[in-house]
């Protein structure tokens, strides 16, 4: 055999024994990477979190967690349910260095808050799980009369689908700030309902008041900035809630008023 034969016989057999043991690391560490994941989310949402399976493939590059759970209590009730979720991560066992989670997808998620108190905790004391791209399907965000628009009463959001840039998860609603897409359903008191859909900085909503007229406006979502602890994050986006309710009030008023003037008038 060649020189050139055996070199690359040997780079073979390197890169087959290579991924050998990163299907052996996978499974011995499996448990101990998804425990990481559980202690670091749990210390940044000062909360009791649990996974019920993990599943860390080094060769292909990605961490999957099945039965997700978080329980806050102390300061209010907050409570998340996650069926599924997959980080992708660098393959080849380049996540042994790069740990920095590409892409994030999350699937099932029922989300619970009673009082916005939940999110006052202290500083944690790891930096807040950093991804460059969130997509999130089949998601109940419930909140009680308390937590955000108590004047609304309860407020339950049924989200199809989430599409979401880079995000620093410092409360489970950080996607938010850097929402690229949103198809989603909102329930209100009285059995009010409402469809939103959100792209390319537009929204719109249709049925419930605004009727089968979709009504549409601009949407600017504030900036998260670094310096931002939960609880500013959380302040911003109650302030964008009611933003939101009165610009589409207004909105549906004047198309209401303008439908009902003459196009033309009489002098």
């Amino acid at each position: 055999m060649s020189r050139g034969g055996k070199v690359v016989r040997y780079a073979v057999g390197g890169l087959g024994l290579w991924i050998v043991v990163l299907a052996i690391v996978g499974v011995l560490y499996g448990g101990r990477a998804g425990s990481r994941v559980a202690a670091r989310i749990g210390d940044s949402l000062a909360a009791t979190v649990t996974v019920e399976d993990t599943n860390l493939a080094l060769v292909r590059g990605h961490l999957e967690l099945t039965g997700f759970k978080v329980r806050k209590d102390d300061l209010g009730h907050l409570a998340i349910d996650i069926g599924d979720i997959r980080c992708d991560l660098p393959p080849l066992g380049l996540a042994l260095v790069d740990r920095e989670c590409r892409d994030l997808v999350i699937d099932k998620v029922r989300l619970e808050v009673s009082t916005l108190a939940v999110f006052k905790f202290k500083k944690p004391r790891k930096k807040p799980l950093r991804v460059r791209h969130v997509a999130i399907n089949d998601a109940i965000l419930a909140f009680s009369p308390s937590a955000f628009l108590p004047e609304l009463g309860k407020i339950e959001i049924k989200v199809e689908h989430v599409e979401a840039g880079e995000t620093v998860f410092k409360t489970p609603l950080s996607w938010i700030f850097t929402m690229k897409e949103l198809r989603a359903t909102l329930d209100l008191p009285a059995g009010i309902v409402v469809k939103l859909h959100y792209k390319d900085g537009m929204l719109r909503a249709s049925g419930g008041v605004f009727g089968s007229t979709p009504v549409e406006l601009p949407l600017a979502i504030p900036i998260a900035a670094d310096g931002d602890d939960a609880q500013l994050e959380i302040k911003k986006l109650v302030e964008l809630g009611k933003q939101l309710a009165e610009e589409l009030v207004e909105k549906r008023a004047k198309d209401w008023l303008k439908s009902k003037l003459p196009s033309e008038l009489p002098f």
